[in-house]
């Protein structure tokens, strides 16, 4: 499987609107802290590729990717960093008169439609909470704790006859022993994590940041890391001291497991 990182970016993006800091007035530039909104790409042989989230810059991610349709999704929770391009995507299947299959749990689905409740003419909205099959691959989800934002579903991908695994979990925090079960052992977690070291209370936390990403690595074993979901906080540009094991999400990053 091939994972292109479309956006490596938190709710906000970088640079913020409000903000003047380095890492923003640098992103503003054109520097390489410029961040989109959370997305990727997956392709397998033999199969059309699949989006992963569906943010409020899926049309840009869609340009710069050079795409003019996409045929299948996959969400993990209604947040609107992951679903506000929806409505875009489904006016482009509208004006290309197709239909998109979109996967997701039985109770996003919900969500998404109660805020777009007319989008299920042309994105075909589909429960996977058992999960589904692409490319050979066994694809599951489990909901996530994601702190004051209430949760998130994250996803693991196993392909069988090459024993490969990976997972995708751009947002949690305060896992339980269940839900870290899923991420023991894989070859690759994209885990996301907002601050290097956020200063605010946990009650008021929604996701893991780096030091606490890092021990989490650890903790279940992953083969390496990807840490996305990048606040303003984080400068690629530092050296934060990060294990070979471990790198931070670019935009257009591509990862070939299995």
């Amino acid at each position: 499987m091939r994972i292109t990182v479309l956006g490596n970016g938190d709710s906000l993006g970088t640079p913020r609107v409000y903000c003047e800091c380095a890492v923003c007035e640098e992103a503003r530039s054109g520097g390489r802290n410029a961040r989109l909104r959370p997305s990727v790409w997956l392709e397998c042989d033999g199969e059309a590729p699949m989006l992963l989230d569906c943010g409020p810059d899926w049309r840009t991610q869609m340009e710069k990717l050079g795409v003019r349709r996409v045929g299948r999704g996959l969400l993990t929770h209604a947040h609107f960093d992951h679903i506000g391009g929806l409505v875009e995507w489904a006016d482009a299947c509208r004006w290309l008169d197709t239909t998109a299959a979109v996967y997701a749990p039985r109770e996003v689905i919900g969500e998404v439609l109660s805020r777009f409740p007319w989008i299920g003419a042309r994105l075909r909205l589909t429960e996977n909470d058992g999960g589904i099959a692409y490319g050979g691959w066994s694809v599951k989800p489990w909901r996530v704790n994601h702190g004051k934002n209430g949760y998130a579903y994250a996803y693991r991908f196993d392909h069988p006859t090459s024993g490969s695994s990976w997972a995708y979990c751009s947002d949690s925090f305060d896992l339980s022993e269940a839900e870290k079960r899923p991420l023991r052992g894989v070859d690759l977690l994209v885990l996301g994590t907002s601050y290097y070291k956020e200063p605010y209370a946990r009650e008021t936390r929604s996701l893991y940041d780096v030091t606490e990403g890092l021990e989490l690595v650890r903790e279940v074993g992953a083969k390496m890391a990807v840490f996305t979901h990048l606040s303003h906080d984080i400068d690629v540009r530092k050296d934060y001291g990060l294990p070979p094991n471990v790198r931070l999400a670019q935009e257009g990053l591509v990862l070939t497991i299995g």
